[in-house]
């Protein structure tokens, strides 16, 4: 599957919410026939033609738009469809441009999932991060986006002004209870030429750390997850707009946001198995999940390392389906090879966090 993403930055938004500079955040600094154009015909030659295709309106209120402009860059994407480019359309607006009239425009023009920037479910964030619409909207919006056919999407953030964690547990529990297709989370940034960026100049609002993002974002996810919801980005594009220098003034920003949030969800459900059993343990995952298991920079390891100091930890990768977590004495072939079998450290010679040498793909927490 392959997105053509069309930029509209920050048009259709009636006023700008205090942590957006949408130019920045698009790569883009408007919305025209042209420049629309113009970004699609730049994707022509790298797009395989397929019905798994979509092409996305990303960046401002799409349903905001005046509608004589509306109504000329759809076609634009009805000329995808025609020729079997893509095979569905999806827009990105603001809850309280919802209405029937608006959804009929889109359903004539192919458009199968609309993405809701929602940010919280809390009206006391939301009036704080002046967005101009309430929780009740977004749940209005959605209801009347699925009894219409369309598929949904909700876009969240963590680290709002005036935002505790608690209203974040709130906003998952009020946000999965709605169910949409798709969800995004991000983390807020301090960004230059925004109206957050005076207010931390002036001591006014402190961003989350890095640790305290993955955090609530992980609870999010896990969240949301449960409910059903696909994840499709944790974390902003790292793209060479939003990284010049200079424009990311503070803030939790990582390039690899969304694998430290699995990673954490990871650890955090290995961690409880392990807690489990009172002996060494054997943790079996697939190979595929190695990263996350490991954490960056082996983070997890090091973790379980320091909150295992009575046992062995000892993780296998293979051909497996899914994370197994086992008391030792069900292996002790393994452990009897573990005993006897030559480690290589990962982290320096005196360190006591081994690669198990005798048994490929294994590693040794030895305390």
């Amino acid at each position: 599957m392959a997105v053509i993403p069309i930029f509209i930055p920050h048009a259709g938004c009636p006023h700008q919410c205090v942590f957006c500079n949408q130019k920045t955040i698009s790569g883009e600094d408007r919305a025209t026939y042209g420049a629309a154009k113009k970004q699609i015909d730049k994707w022509m030659g790298f797009i395989k033609p397929g019905k798994e295709n979509e092409a996305a309106f990303y960046g401002g209120s799409f349903t905001g738009l005046a509608l004589p402009l509306q109504e000329k860059l759809l076609p634009l994407t009805d000329d995808l469809l025609k020729k079997g480019i893509v095979g569905s359309v999806r827009i990105s607006t603001r809850p309280d441009y919802i209405d029937e009239e608006r959804l009929a425009l889109l359903d004539r023009h192919g458009v199968k999932l609309v993405e809701l920037g929602a940010q919280s479910l809390d009206n006391t964030v939301l009036s704080m991060a002046e967005r101009g619409h309430t929780a009740e909207q977004t749940e209005n919006a959605i209801k009347l986006l699925k009894k219409k056919g369309f598929k949904t999407g909700i876009q969240l953030m963590v680290g709002l002004p005036g935002q505790s964690f608690e209203s974040v547990k709130t906003t998952a529990k009020k946000a999965a209870a709605l169910k949409p297709d798709v969800a995004r989370i991000y983390p807020v940034l301090v960004v230059k030429d925004t109206p957050l960026a005076e207010k931390f100049k002036k001591g006014d609002y402190q961003p989350l750390s890095i640790d305290e993002a993955v955090k609530q974002s992980a609870y999010l996810y896990k969240e949301l997850v449960k409910a059903g919801i696909k994840i499709i980005r944790v974390g902003l594009q790292p793209d060479s707009e939003l990284c010049s220098d200079g424009n990311i003034i503070s803030g939790p920003f990582h390039p690899s946001m969304g694998e430290m949030v699995q990673s954490s969800l990871v650890r955090e459900d290995i961690t409880l198995r392990i807690k489990k059993n009172r002996g060494d343990v054997l943790v079996c995952f697939p190979s595929s999940m190695e990263s996350k298991v490991r954490g960056l920079k082996n983070c997890n390891i090091v973790f379980w390392k320091e909150q295992f100091s009575n046992k062995k930890v000892i993780l296998k990768k293979g051909n497996y389906k899914k994370i197994i977590v086992r008391p030792v004495s069900e292996h002790s072939k393994n452990v009897q090879m573990a005993g006897c079998g030559s480690f290589a450290p990962i982290f320096g010679e005196n360190s006591r966090v081994m690669i198990l040498g005798s048994i490929p793909g294994m590693v040794l927490l030895s305390m």
